[in-house]
């Protein structure tokens, strides 16, 4: 019983996961898809192979930069197509940090949850990450940077595979097995088992070799990867073709 329950939670975790990526630029299975078709299905492989083409700012943080040509559309006729791709894009509208439109510049900060979900041997552990996005805009083109220093990390003790083992073998404990209910906010405490850490991506696999996260690592960077990709695409997307295909001046 104890294991099924187990089970049922992993399975909200992940529900939750991706309801909560509907609201971003794809949900967390496409995005694992395409990065699969991407990179391919071996994390490990496909994370140090990543690596070899990386770098990293001043600040210790994976930054990528393009900047997407548009000839012939104005600043103004830019940030009002960036403007409606960001504002249907991004439901929590706390996500939008800037929209300066005098200065041509958006900036968005929202998390996308459960990139990667790794039980290890002792710990199970849910990766999510908060990039942030920056768009600055010119006449006739837009400069996109993504940003992200670590990984934030639902750190759940004693849910690997021996501490489930383990509570299986032992007599009626009231105390035992105590697992996330699926809803604990960011900062809950209630049990002691769950808490919050950050992993900064240049301390871990496959920037540091010898890693015991290296796992959980890996799927975290690629899809980190990933969704950079993601987010220019589809930010090419809607400077070149609008959000629907139908927002030009000519109605």
């Amino acid at each position: 019983m104890k294991e099924l329950r187990f089970w049922m939670i992993a399975a909200i975790l992940a529900f939750c996961g991706t309801m909560s990526v509907q609201a971003q630029v794809m949900k967390a299975a496409d995005l694992e898809k395409y990065a699969k078709q991407r990179y391919g299905e071996k994390w490990l492989d496909a994370a140090a192979n990543l690596a070899k083409g990386l770098s990293f700012d001043k600040n210790e943080s994976l930054t990528y930069q393009q900047v997407i040509e548009a000839p012939g559309k104005t600043k103004q006729q830019l940030y009002v197509a960036l403007n409606y791709w960001v504002t249907a894009t991004f439901k929590d509208k706390q996500a939008i940090t800037l929209n300066d439109k005098e200065a041509g510049c958006i900036i968005i900060s929202s998390t996308l949850e459960a990139i990667a979900d790794h039980t290890g041997t002792l710990n199970r552990y849910v990766v999510n990450i908060t990039p942030v996005i920056r768009i600055d805009i010119k006449d006739g083109k837009a400069r996109v940077t993504y940003t992200v220093q670590n990984y934030d990390i639902l750190k759940v003790e004693d849910a690997g595979w021996l501490g489930v083992l383990a509570d299986n073998t032992k007599s009626n404990n009231k105390n035992q097995n105590i697992y996330s209910d699926g809803k604990r906010l960011n900062g809950d405490k209630t049990d002691r088992r769950l808490y919050d850490e950050q992993w900064e991506i240049i301390k871990h696999y496959p920037f540091i070799e010898k890693d015991n996260k290296k796992r959980t690592c890996s799927k975290a960077l690629v899809m980190t990867h990933a969704y950079s990709n993601a987010i220019m695409d589809k930010v090419e997307e809607a400077l070149k073709n609008g959000i629907v295909g139908n927002e030009d001046d000519d109605w």
